[in-house]
């Protein structure tokens, strides 16, 4: 699940993280998903979501300092199913080992990924957990490249990967259309028929008609069995964040 979580800020009012944390945390335990990747989410928020889900644990870090300023592209996993082999965060930038913005990148943006391997069967897969800036195509663009790279340079492109994220792109887009040089649409490569909204960000409006797609879930050397968009809400009726989650299941 990729699940752009909305960053805690009382101006949201009536969709103040406040209000609505307690129904993320418990869409999460609904859903229950080996990984989630979040967006947006700053420290105390992941925490929250740690303290008060059911066995996950997560990687990642802030993207102001590398440490715990700023906002996270945490990505938690099922610890009872999975270990973590390996974790790195890396900038989306012409010098990811460093904190930095990239392009015409309007701020910091991060990539998250782990190796992890499945306790009982031995199998290991990489997931990345990312969030593109949401004003620069140029940067959007480099960003998925820069991904592509990494992937390359891990020397894992024949390993089972996943890359998930708000990337702030339509699929018509540069950066979108780059990924899909390498990796595969998860809606468009399930076995089942796609369900739920087209579109993945709502922008706290419960009426909208929900035509902007940009949350994906891409993967590589992997079955997607099913894949949608959940648009569950609040006990309220109101949204319970601005963008939908994307879940899929993969064999």
């Amino acid at each position: 699940m990729s699940f752009n979580i909305r960053y805690d800020n009382a101006n949201d009012k009536a969709n103040w993280w406040e209000y609505r944390k307690t129904e993320v945390v418990k869409l999460i335990n609904y859903y229950h998903p080996d990984f989630l990747g979040i967006q947006e989410g700053l420290q105390h928020q992941v925490r929250f979501i740690k303290e008060h889900t059911s066995n996950y644990d997560y990687i990642g870090v802030g993207r102001d300092d590398g440490k715990t300023k700023g906002e996270y592209s945490a990505l938690y996993y099922d610890s009872s199913k999975y270990m973590v082999l390996k974790q790195h965060t890396f900038w989306l930038s012409e010098t990811p080992e460093e904190i930095s913005v990239g392009w015409d990148a309007s701020m910091e943006r991060i990539c998250t990924y782990g190796l992890f391997k499945n306790r009982h069967t031995g199998e290991v897969i990489y997931v990345f957990n990312t969030h593109f800036d949401h004003i620069g195509p140029k940067a959007q663009e480099e960003s998925a490249k820069l991904i592509l790279k990494t992937i390359e340079q891990l020397g894992i492109t024949r390993e089972k990967l996943i890359v998930m994220g708000d990337l702030n792109s339509t699929p018509d887009s540069a950066a979108i259309q780059t990924f899909k040089t390498a990796l595969d649409d998860g809606q468009e490569s399930a076995m089942s028929p796609f369900y739920g909204p087209l579109g993945t960000f709502n922008n706290f409006d419960p009426m909208a008609t929900l035509e902007n797609r940009i949350d994906y879930i891409f993967t590589k050397n992997a079955t997607i069995l099913n894949y949608r968009h959940v648009d569950d809400r609040r006990s309220n009726g109101l949204c319970v964040s601005d963008h939908l989650p994307v879940f899929a299941e993969l064999r």
